[in-house]
């Protein structure tokens, strides 16, 4: 759903509207009512997500090919020591 809001409102609330963007919501920025802009949440595009997703696999064969270590009985308390 796209809200409108004046660019004299959006200047003053910017944090909260940036706040907004970033959950999904989508403005119309209006001066003299009319329509001059559109804040949309920013999409990453596919080669952000291949990119991540072929470092998350490097990084999940690297942590495969470690050698397995058994540290021994642990116990809660010895978190805090």
């Amino acid at each position: 759903m796209e809200r409108t809001i004046s660019a004299t409102d959006a200047n003053r609330e910017f944090s909260r509207l940036l706040g907004e963007v970033a959950a999904g919501q989508t403005f119309v920025v209006t001066s003299h009512g009319k329509p001059v802009a559109r804040i949309v949440p920013l999409q990453a595009d596919d080669s952000d997500r291949a990119e991540r997703a072929r470092k998350m696999r490097e990084l999940l064969d690297q942590m495969a090919r470690l050698p397995l270590r058994h540290a021994g009985r642990i116990t809660r308390d010895d978190g805090y020591e």
